[in-house]
């Protein structure tokens, strides 16, 4: 059995796992994040075009991200002298500065503990991870994308700010929801409740399907 199929994975509304280690910015741990929401994303390497591509985005959201107590931190498996080599020809190139650290994990510690290393794409390289980590370190969801293909940013700051928002009014979101958008009252529970629901002043489809505005 490998070393990778020993390790367990991360599990969501559970303590994410916990790292400390060298980055573009000195070293970090995850206590550093403490009070804050957290966004831990991988790449499969360097100097490649979609991890670029990705990179330019985070970057160009980063201030929207800030607005919402929400911190960035990328991590590949190389070097921490890699990473700013990358950094600074994207700055060159592209003329975008990356304001966020990147993780040197050379030794695939803090891959393997999130579950981004996947045998069946490769047993050397992060796949694209996306983990939301909420201000008291819990992990609230996990998003994997293929080498082939870049991930959205803007989805991943759509998400924060929908579990945020469920965190705060005790809601569900919908597809695809906005801020602004009407949001889903939790269904009832029990029959007395079900019975309720339609007369409680919700716009309701039926009794477990209703909506409302927030103020």
């Amino acid at each position: 059995m490998s070393n990778q199929e020993t390790l367990a994975l991360p599990r969501l509304n559970e303590p994410a796992p916990y790292f400390e280690a060298k980055t573009t910015h000195g070293v970090k741990s995850l206590d550093d994040y403490k009070g804050k929401y957290l966004v831990l994303f991988s790449h499969p390497a360097d100097f490649t075009p979609v991890c670029t591509t990705e990179f330019t985005a985070f970057a160009d959201y980063a201030d929207e991200f800030e607005k919402l107590n929400t911190e960035l931190i990328g991590l590949s498996v190389d070097s921490t002298h890699s990473h700013l080599a990358w950094v600074r020809n994207i700055k060159e190139k592209f003329g975008i500065e990356i304001p966020f650290p990147i993780i040197e994990d050379l030794s695939m510690k803090v891959s393997n503990a999130y579950g981004m290393i996947q045998p069946g794409a490769s047993d050397t390289s992060a796949v694209r991870t996306t983990f939301v980590i909420d201000d008291k370190g819990i992990l609230r969801a996990m998003l994997y994308y293929p080498m082939t293909n870049g991930r959205s940013v803007p989805e991943v700051l759509r998400l924060v700010k929908a579990l945020q928002t469920s965190d705060e009014h005790k809601v569900a979101t919908p597809e695809n929801w906005e801020p602004g958008d009407k949001v889903i009252v939790p269904p009832p529970a029990t029959q007395e409740e079900a019975e309720k629901r339609v007369n409680e002043g919700y716009e309701c489809v039926d009794w477990y399907f209703c909506t409302k505005e927030l103020n």
